[in-house]
């Protein structure tokens, strides 16, 4: 029996059916050791030793396969053909190692493209062994994420309270965002004209030709500044006589894009189907584990980790065969395209994103595939088919056009393009994150020397607009221009930048939150070297040249260190007001825009001889006033809700309409604990009627129709079932909430209290009223996903209080960490199950609640490499590294934990690195 070691279950599955019954195929679910989340777990002073420590979990999966070892002939590390994959394989062996099971057993090394059984076959005829250099890029990447995260996110929380981590790209990723902002907001609109002759041939077709010269002298876009200058153009141009001067028109091409990179698939998912980077992942790591298609379970589409755009030989040919046959003989070049990657190390060498099958049509597999999945094919298929194409054949057309007004000549200029052969136009065409004007259409025939017939002048006012903020498209996009990051790490920094409510997207353009302002501020005041585009990329570029066995993986980290540490330690003497001068600097656009009347904008509105400053709280920052406790005026960081500020000192005003209904006036306000809706103004002791936003939803967001529905809470949305009684959604203390006369129900993540329905109020109210609301769970009915093959229970994967679970109703698993709820399988729930019984975990409740105290979160993140978190023990403002004993195992948590380190313990758990180890379900990394 031959033992195979991959990362997934579904994978495991896939793989299984094509190996037959000598092989053994083993999940690890992703890595089986992590660094602990403590101080120590990698020691500069000991030359960056790293302590890896076996999770619950992954001591579980370790296990089960030194059982499958023992007596085995050979161990196979068929894990995924990126650097990461290379890590999980190192650590198996490793573990494997140090529990001495493996004896002399021959050990190899296997990767395929992809899920197919022609790739895995050729795979295990091409062994090789565990490449040392991609596991030393990986090691150096984890130690440097592990290093920012425990040493910078301890210093965010002395110096700004309220913060929550900061990581090695995950900063500078943030502060791409937040440097938008500043664009926008130091911005100045300059006013131009445009002016347009609208003109018509002798044969009576009409065109509009645009004014680009005058007198010899070129005119450009922004060149014509006054409406008086524009004016003395459009009368000349009213009395001119116009002829058509030169005209001429050449052919030109275009060419289709190559197939799919990791950047370029989550750009074009995003701007095509809406899907956000995470969630492009995670359903291309189902297209490529496998489907199950006519009682076959196959990958549908190659490896999704990649920034490479070569396709195998074998692939263009199928390729030019479903374009001949499907669009006829004309849509096939001659010689087929080859394209090269531009990224200077791409990731080993892998090829493009690519169905593994092209005559598997969309329309063919899209029955037996879920409707994101089906989209997210169709959309792989068609970018690579599209690749192979005959380029577009256009015309593009330009007439000069000269208007004569006595002795002067004013140069007016019209452009056309048409399409003679669309070539792969036909099936595709990239989208666009910002939409740039395109001359297109057909001019009317005319020839040189032809007069021309004035139908009207036009001279439109404009005014340049600032840069557009950066959807998630177009900041990968940025990203990987810039060399920041790495494809597997795009969706996972987006990601942990919302999940800290550094951003914020709204009609899917990313918005820096006051939150993220203040940590950019922070790290560009004080580790302006490390939020610095090109020092981060330069650092990219060393982890690939470790990958190349160019240089050595702890000389990197001892360069690193050396002048980290020391920038680390110049924090230490900061106090507070320099903290809040250099803040108060940085961010004066934002906080304290220039007023129309010229007044000191850090004037207090107030009190009126105090200044405004920021000020660091309990509860993160907000503006007061400098002659605090005289003056109470506070208010939030953004200035932008209005000009006007209450009476008395009371916060910010902007108002959003009248109240159809009373005729009050209806107001967006900024208090101290956040932005609310009023309405009308406080009469005598009667205060007016208020409702807080709802976490999620951002000032800026907010109009008439939103306050007042806001003001409307609660609101009934549905009648009990059973006894008639109404049942209310509305906004409290805790948050949203349905009720029904004394049972309250929390609203989950994925509801708006605006637009929650009734049969999702009525579901939530009686799963509480039956008791499954003070549940794990609570009141969510959760997934079917079928019936369990041992128990034969119905089982089904909820969102519990501490993450997602599966459960048959008597037994729940925990999800893995990286395995999303969205993508959970049958297979997976039941293997999950299979698991917790085989460890008793079928336990009563209170074992249950027992085992959430000991702090979770802490054993859920470690720096690394994708992700989200870098946990750093709030003590750890030393050095990270004093040195401590080996851990063992799970085993090193201290037994008698007082309420203060359980408290540090779980803030650690929010800092975070820039990217987390790669769990079984690597989509959601």
């Amino acid at each position: 029996m031959k033992v195979v070691v991959v990362e997934s279950p579904a994978k495991a599955k896939t793989i299984n059916k094509y190996l037959g019954r000598d092989y053994e195929v083993l999940a690890s679910f992703g890595h089986i050791r992590d660094l602990p989340a403590k101080d120590g777990s990698v020691d500069p002073e000991d030359d960056f030793r790293m302590l890896w420590e076996l999770e619950d979990r992954g001591a579980k999966r370790l296990s089960e396969i030194a059982k499958a070892v023992k007596g085995a002939e050979k161990l196979i590390l068929a894990t995924d053909p990126d650097r990461e994959g290379e890590a999980i394989s190192w650590h198996v062996l490793e573990a494997l190692n140090e529990k001495r099971v493996l004896k002399g057993m021959p050990i190899e090394r296997v990767t395929f493209n992809a899920i197919t059984k022609d790739s895995v076959a050729a795979a295990m005829r091409a062994p090789r062994e565990i490449d040392q250099a991609l596991v030393d890029a990986y090691l150096a990447r984890r130690a440097l994420d592990y290093l920012v995260g425990f040493t910078l996110s301890p210093v965010l929380w002395r110096k700004l309270p309220g913060s929550r981590s900061a990581g090695r790209v995950q900063s500078v990723a943030l502060r791409l965002v937040c440097d938008r902002e500043r664009e926008i907001e130091s911005f100045v609109p300059r006013e131009y004209w445009s002016l347009v002759a609208t003109l018509a041939t002798k044969d009576g077709g009409v065109f509009d030709a645009r004014l680009v010269g005058a007198d010899g002298r070129k005119i450009t876009r922004l060149d014509i500044g006054k409406g008086e200058e524009a004016e003395a153009f459009k009368k000349d141009l009213e009395i001119a006589t116009f002829a058509v001067s030169n005209i001429e028109a050449k052919p030109a091409k275009r060419h289709p894009q190559p197939p799919f990179t990791t950047s370029t698939l989550q750009q074009e998912a995003s701007r095509k189907l809406g899907m956000a980077p995470a969630q492009t992942m995670r359903v291309a790591q189902r297209l490529y584990e496998g489907v199950e298609i006519g009682g076959e379970t196959v990958g549908l589409i190659t490896y999704m980790r990649t920034d490479g755009v070569d396709m195998a030989p074998e692939a263009v040919r199928a390729a030019r065969a479903v374009i001949g046959r499907e669009f006829g003989d004309r849509y096939v070049p001659d010689v087929p395209r080859k394209y090269a990657t531009k990224a200077k190390n791409a990731q080993e060498a892998h090829e493009a994103v690519r169905p593994t099958d092209m005559g598997r049509l969309p329309k063919q597999v899209a029955r037996y595939l879920d409707p994101e999945q089906a989209k997210l094919y169709e959309l792989i298929w068609v970018r690579t088919t599209a690749s192979q194409m005959e380029s577009a054949l256009l015309e593009r057309t330009t007439a000069d056009i000269a208007a004569s007004v006595g002795p002067r000549t004013l140069d007016l200029r019209a452009t056309g393009q048409v399409v003679k052969f669309d070539g792969f136009l036909t099936l595709y065409q990239e989208g666009r994150d910002d939409e740039e004007d395109e001359e297109s259409g057909r001019l009317p025939p005319m020839e040189t020397g032809d007069p021309l017939k004035r139908e009207r002048i036009s001279a439109t006012q404009h005014f340049t607009e600032p840069p557009p903020r950066y959807s998630e498209a177009s900041l990968v996009k940025r990203m990987e221009e810039l060399g920041i990051g790495r494809p597997s790490t795009y969706a996972s920094i987006l990601q942990v930048l919302k999940d800290r409510e550094y951003v914020t997207l709204e009609k899917k353009r990313l918005h820096a939150h006051d939150k993220g302002r203040i940590v950019t501020a922070f790290l560009e005041a004080f580790f302006k070297r490390y939020v610095e585009y090109d020092f981060t990329a330069a650092l990219e570029e060393q982890l690939d040249r470790i990958s190349n066995h160019e240089i050595d993986w702890k000389q990197v980290l001892r360069d690193f260190w050396r002048d980290f540490s020391a920038s680390v330690g110049d924090t230490k003497e900061l106090r507070t007001t320099q903290v809040l001068d250099a803040l108060n600097d940085y961010l004066a656009p934002h906080i304290f825009p220039p007023k129309g009347d010229g007044a000191d904008p850090r004037a207090c509105p107030s009190c009126g001889a105090g200044t405004l400053s920021l000020k660091l709280g309990k509860f993160g920052a907000f503006i007061g006033c400098s002659n605090y406790p005289e003056c109470r005026y506070t208010r939030q960081l953004s200035a932008a809700q209005g000009e006007g500020d209450g009476e008395g000192g009371q916060p910010g005003t902007r108002v959003l309409g009248k109240d159809p209904e009373t005729g009050l006036e209806v107001s967006l306000r900024d208090g101290r604990f956040g932005p609310f809706v009023q309405l009308g103004e406080a009469e005598g002791d009667e205060k007016p009627k208020r409702a807080s936003l709802p976490r999620g939803m951002t000032p800026g967001a907010v109009d008439l129709e939103k306050a007042l529905k806001l003001l409307s809470l609660p609101r009934e949305v549905a009648k009990h079932p059973e006894t008639g009684e109404p049942i209310k959604a509305g906004v409290g203390r805790f948050g949203p909430y349905v009720q029904h006369g004394k049972t309250y129900a929390s609203l989950g993540k994925d509801d708006d209290v605006l637009e929650i329905g009734a049969n999702r109020a009525i579901d939530l109210i009686v799963a509480k009223e039956s008791g499954a609301g003070g549940r794990r769970g609570g009141g969510d009915p959760g997934r079917p996903l079928g019936d369990d093959p041992e128990s034969g229970k119905p089982v089904v994967v909820k969102a519990g209080r501490y993450g997602p679970y599966v459960t048959d109703g008597k037994t729940n698993a925990t999800l893995p960490k990286g395995m999303e709820a969205e993508a959970v399988t049958l297979e997976e729930a039941a293997g999950l199950l299979k698991a917790r019984r085989a460890s008793g975990g079928a336990k009563k409740a209170t074992t249950r609640k027992a085992a959430t105290k000991k702090a979770p979160a802490a054993k859920k993140a470690a720096a690394g490499e994708e992700g989200a978190e870098a946990p750093a023990k709030k003590t750890a403002t030393k050095k990270p590294a004093a040195k401590k004993p080996a851990a063992k195992k799970a085993s090193t948590t201290k037994k008698a934990s007082t309420a203060k380190k359980a408290a540090t313990t779980k803030k650690a758990a929010d800092a975070e690195a820039d990217a987390a180890p790669r769990p079984a379900r690597k989509a959601a990394s």
